[in-house]
């Protein structure tokens, strides 16, 4: 259902779009491709830039993207490289990006790493990416940022004519508006 190379071309389009990266690892890492998921995991968290989430509602994205879950699925990817070591160390840093009143799920995660099973990644819910709500885009209205032209300097002096003509050729040191720019 997912391609990379869809991600891709979102990821073009914005290479700071953390989202971008953590969903194409996603797909990298359904399609065995772990080296590849391993380091879009990577490129998402470092686009995270230190903060615990980004909420992408801002560009009408209904999705809140958070580090731990972020560290959670490069876990899940190390897992699968036989990295165990490294996916308890990750899911160690992912108990720090996590909120401190739920961290079940990380530490049911370092117990299945302990005893060598695989973890599921976190995915963004279908529906919630790339796909504005219906009642926003309706409401879109378009808007005029530039306004009205007017001219609001002129090189003639003591000129009073406000409007836009074409150019036509000057005498030198005079200047009239044509008949149709007067009316």
């Amino acid at each position: 259902c997912f391609s990379p190379q869809a991600f891709d071309k979102t990821i073009e389009k914005d290479n700071s779009l953390a989202v971008g990266y953590f969903q194409r690892g996603f797909v990298h890492l359904q399609l065995e491709m772990y080296e590849e998921a391993l380091s879009d995991y990577h490129m998402a968290f470092s686009h995270l830039r230190q903060n615990l989430f980004i909420d992408y509602k801002q560009l009408g994205l209904r999705h809140i993207l958070y580090a731990w879950e972020v560290l959670y699925s490069t876990a899940a990817v190390q897992c699968h490289l036989q990295q165990w070591q490294e996916a308890r160390v990750t899911l160690e840093k992912a108990v720090v990006w996590r909120p401190e009143r739920r961290t079940a799920i990380l530490e049911l995660a370092l117990e299945r790493v302990q005893d060598h099973l695989f973890l599921e990644p976190m995915l963004v819910p279908l529906g919630e990416l790339f796909r504005p709500r219906k009642k926003e885009v309706e409401q879109l209205d378009s808007k005029d940022f530039l306004g009205k032209p007017k001219v609001i300097s002129s090189i003639i002096p003591n000129d009073e004519y406000i409007g836009f003509e074409p150019l036509r050729p000057q005498k030198q040191g005079f200047y009239e508006p044509s008949a149709n720019a007067l009316r």
